[in-house]
């Protein structure tokens, strides 16, 4: 039998999804944690076959946990299941060590089969997200065409955009990403110059305006 973590902070979708993959008489739901912190502090514990991770966490994200979990207990496999755009996030997750990512609102039974194939050692995607990813491998370190402005900034400028646009303050993301207040600026320098934005307001708009899309999709 293999066992399973769930990490995210909505306790009806982990409830949700730990009925629906106890279903399978081969798997079984060993931990439900809220935060990448409380998934650290279990893990070794558990033991998990699997990880089942969204992003967006309190605290740290799902981004760095990923990390952690790969560089701490490499022989746990990672499947994210979150609602932001896979053509912004799913590469993202899968070179930081993820193997598999699916967008919530089209999980419902497909969680099942996409944990079996990363548990069978294979990497689970949709259609078009293997397509890029085959398409990246092709054509090495060519330039390809970017489907959103967004893919120039690096892990951590996202994480700071997004938070930005959640109109969390600088001091705030400081503190939850556990960074200097002179640092998070810098990381707010740096996208605006990546984006092009004139000024912090335009940078602060764009952000928030980004945040409103994700949550409608």
């Amino acid at each position: 039998m293999h066992s399973i973590i769930l990490v995210d902070d909505h306790p009806l979708l982990r409830k949700g999804l730990a009925r629906t993959i106890e279903k399978e008489p081969a798997l079984n739901v060993v931990g439900q944690m809220d935060s990448a912190e409380e998934t650290l502090g279990a893990i070794e514990d558990l033991a998990p076959d699997l990880a089942v991770v969204d992003i967006s966490l309190p605290g740290m994200s799902g981004m760095e946990l990923i990390k952690h979990l790969q560089s701490r207990m490499p022989e746990v496999q990672i499947l994210v299941v979150s609602r932001h755009d896979e053509t912004l996030y799913a590469e993202r997750c899968i070179r930081a060590g993820a193997r598999g990512y699916v967008m919530k609102q089209e999980a419902g039974d497909d969680i099942v089969h996409a944990i079996q194939r990363v548990l069978d050692g294979r990497i689970f995607v949709s259609d078009t997200i293997n397509e890029r990813l085959l398409q990246s491998m092709a054509e090495g370190g060519r330039e390809r065409v970017m489907q959103s402005p967004l893919e120039v900034l690096s892990d951590r400028e996202l994480e700071v955009f997004e938070l930005t646009g959640h109109g969390t303050s600088t001091r705030e993301i400081a503190e939850r990403l556990h960074l200097s207040v002179k640092t998070v600026e810098s990381y707010r320098a740096r996208i605006k110059n990546k984006l092009n934005f004139d000024s912090a307001n335009e940078l602060m708009k764009h952000a928030v305006q980004w945040v409103e899309g994700e949550g409608s999709t």
